[in-house]
């Protein structure tokens, strides 16, 4: 077997959260063509370019090219659009498209009419437009408007702070400035992310005081975009070096990231690992077994915390991820998945309503259930570079967000298999 190099640089594909972020604010700049660099291209993202042009903007996204171009356009007319399993496009393209003039209808695959879109619905009957939604507040979801109104709104962040990223990218499009109060904002990176993308193409939005957001309706200019390697993605090949051994260096991401799930590595770091931020990337290294024995508060990462909790029975004591409730209302109920995958390896694993408990044990074979979930499958894919004993049921579902993910994977480590054949 060809040995693992002992120093690997991982080359992870663009932040998804920044492309789909940059693609809406591209398009919102109507009449205006922005260039973006190194966008994530997945099934996500390409669903969310998709969705785009059925409301009226043009993305040319040439095949091999590190180089999109969208040119925006104020939705008109009538459309349908469909969201596949995307849950960016369910939760922000129906803001943008009520700015605009016509009649507007959102569907998406069975896993994402799963997910609720009621609050976003709410907020957007608020401003002005007529909205319906499935039995339950779920897709397919109506909008039917021509414009919205600003004013003052106050919305509940609890669940997802993708609604408050879709209201407030929507509202320097509105026909008057919007001040929104929000309550428990989740995941509160992701919304300093949608800020500072909204800065970056033009907008004027303010915090006048925590949890209150005022935006004037100034519209968005062209601007230009390298985008960072997805930090999500990311921690899968950190963790590995913290298991595995050797090091993992990602370039283009730094202490001073947009992406808020680069604190992962501190968190790897309480574990036992080595982290260096350097001027170019972060480097992790494996530095010895696994430390547990602590609590950590993961709401603001949420969607690494499958990363700790799939290589926690590794660690030499319990680890307790809280803060995560949120995560129940993601692709999976991620909480209950995590937890039931582990309890078929043997682990024991305990959970409550926001958080988990993970303890060292061995871990026995086992196939995992993915539930059609790229980050539970890229999760335990990291562990099994230990154990060696573990099947993914659906190792295809990676593509949402990383379609080479098993190859990078596998160049790291020629002991993690290469699905043949993968279902497209």
């Amino acid at each position: 077997m060809t040995a693992r190099p002992r120093a690997f640089r991982a080359r992870i594909p663009g932040s998804e959260s920044l492309t789909n972020r940059a693609l809406l604010l591209s398009a919102a700049g109507e009449g205006a063509t922005s260039e973006l660099s190194y966008p994530l291209v997945s099934e996500d993202t390409i669903a969310f370019a998709e969705a785009l042009t059925r409301l009226g903007a043009r993305v040319q996204r040439p095949a091999g090219s590190a180089l999109w171009r969208v040119t925006g356009g104020r939705p008109r007319g009538a459309a349908r659009v469909w969201c596949a399993d995307a849950g960016t496009a369910a939760r922000f393209l129906p803001f943008f498209a009520a700015t605009g003039t016509g009649d507007f209808t959102f569907e998406g695959s069975a896993q994402l009419t799963a997910r609720p879109v009621a609050p976003l619905a709410e907020a957007l009957r608020r401003l002005g437009a007529r909205v319906s939604t499935a039995e339950g507040g779920r897709l397919p979801l109506r909008v039917r408007s021509a414009g919205l109104d600003g004013g003052d709104l106050d919305i509940d962040g609890s669940l997802s702070s993708q609604f408050l990223s879709g209201l407030l990218m929507a509202a320097p499009l509105l026909r008057g400035p919007l001040t929104v109060r929000v309550r428990e904002v989740v995941s509160r990176p992701y919304a300093d992310m949608t800020l500072a993308l909204m800065r970056h193409f033009g907008a004027e939005v303010a915090e006048p005081s925590p949890g209150e957001f005022a935006v004037r309706p100034t519209g968005y200019r062209a601007a230009g975009l390298r985008v960072e390697p997805d930090a999500s993605t990311a921690s899968y090949f950190f963790a590995a070096a913290a298991v595995v051994g050797g090091s993992v260096t990602v370039g283009g991401l730094s202490r001073d990231s947009l992406q808020g799930d680069v604190r992962f590595v501190d968190v790897l770091a309480r574990a036992g690992a080595r982290v260096e931020y350097g001027a170019t990337g972060i480097t992790v290294s494996g530095n010895g077994p696994l430390r547990g024995g602590f609590t950590v508060d993961m709401g603001e990462i949420s969607d690494t915390f499958m990363t700790l909790a799939a290589i926690a029975p590794l660690a030499d004591a319990p680890v307790t991820v809280t803060g995560i409730g949120h995560a129940r209302l993601k692709e999976s109920d991620r909480i209950e998945a995590v937890s039931r995958n582990l309890r078929a390896c043997g682990v024991r694993a305990e959970t409550g309503a926001d958080w988990i408990t993970v303890h060292p044990g061995p871990v026995t074979p086992a196939s995992i259930a993915c539930h059609r979930d790229h980050r539970i499958a890229m999760a335990f894919a990291v562990l099994n570079l230990r154990t060696g004993n573990l099947t993914l049921d659906d190792p295809a579902c990676v593509a949402k967000t990383f379609p080479g993910f098993h190859e990078e994977l596998h160049r790291f480590s020629p002991r993690h298999p290469l699905p043949v054949p993968v279902r497209g």
